[in-house]
């Protein structure tokens, strides 16, 4: 079986390669854009390697189910017991300016545990993987997380930090969430956390990229992420070094219950 998934992830791999050169050739050209919703910008890119990427995940795997951004989603990936959770490209704000920032992000979920994860960078020359069980790998090499366990001085990738939290330190920020994420995963932040509603194909392969190099990985209130649920989404993501996971998790607490009503 583990030989078997670890040869499904070289597949997808490739996959994701493919979108991922397929986005690059159209970077920085004429493209139409537009925003679905004010603040939520996508591209006639985003749908082209959407639909790439749908034609050949299910030449992979047949009976799993489909949940992406960019495609109308359907209850029939809740009877599926695998399902690909999709972001054709993660961090579009990016890719739209011209900026390296951005992803093709791929994520097997079964019975709502992400299992594979691949994110393919091309602007960056990245591609970062992992299987359940298996470890991390950035261009081939083992991914782990750092091993700070004072939260004063962790290193998070954001352009600006509030007045209360100074003790933190700003590190480059790309606008993907789920290149963010692998940062902890590299040991090139050791924070990430978001106290908003997000969707599951922004964080599915990244979390277990960051997972499987050793970083701690919740929502914002540090309960487990589980995924293909009814309603696609989680409240916040925290990534971080395992050994500032719970200081980070109660550091945040009053922040992420306030944003909830709790």
């Amino acid at each position: 079986m583990a030989d078997r998934r670890t040869a499904l992830t070289d597949a997808v791999a490739q996959v994701a390669h493919e979108a991922g050169q397929m986005a690059l050739a159209r970077w920085r050209t004429d493209f139409d854009r537009w925003e679905k919703t004010p603040g939520s910008p996508v591209c006639e890119v985003d749908l082209d390697v959407d639909r790439m990427l749908r034609a050949r995940l299910e030449g992979l795997l047949p009976d799993a189910g489909w949940l992406s951004e960019e495609t109308v989603d359907s209850p029939e990936r809740l009877v599926q017991p695998r399902v690909w959770v999709v972001d054709p490209i993660d961090g579009t704000r990016d890719y739209i300016r011209g900026r390296e920032g951005w992803a093709v992000s791929i994520a097997l979920v079964e019975h709502g545990h992400v299992t594979i994860g691949v994110l393919d960078a091309p602007a960056r020359g990245e591609r970062w993987t992992a299987t359940a069980g298996r470890g991390a790998a950035r261009n081939g090499i083992a991914l782990a997380a750092g091993d700070r366990t004072d939260l004063v001085g962790a290193r998070v990738p954001t352009d600006a930090l509030p007045k209360r939290d100074r003790h933190l330190v700003m590190v480059h920020k790309p606008n993907s969430i789920a290149l963010r994420m692998a940062m902890v995963a590299a040991d090139e932040a050791d924070l990430v956390a978001t106290l908003r509603w997000g969707n599951e194909w922004d964080i599915a392969a990244a979390a277990l990229i960051a997972q499987e190099a050793g970083a701690g990985v919740s929502d914002a209130l540090g309960a487990p992420l589980r995924y293909n649920k009814p309603d696609p989404t989680a409240f916040g993501v925290m990534v971080a070094a395992p050994g500032i996971h719970r200081a980070a998790v109660d550091w945040l607490g009053d922040r992420a219950r306030a944003t909830i009503g709790r």
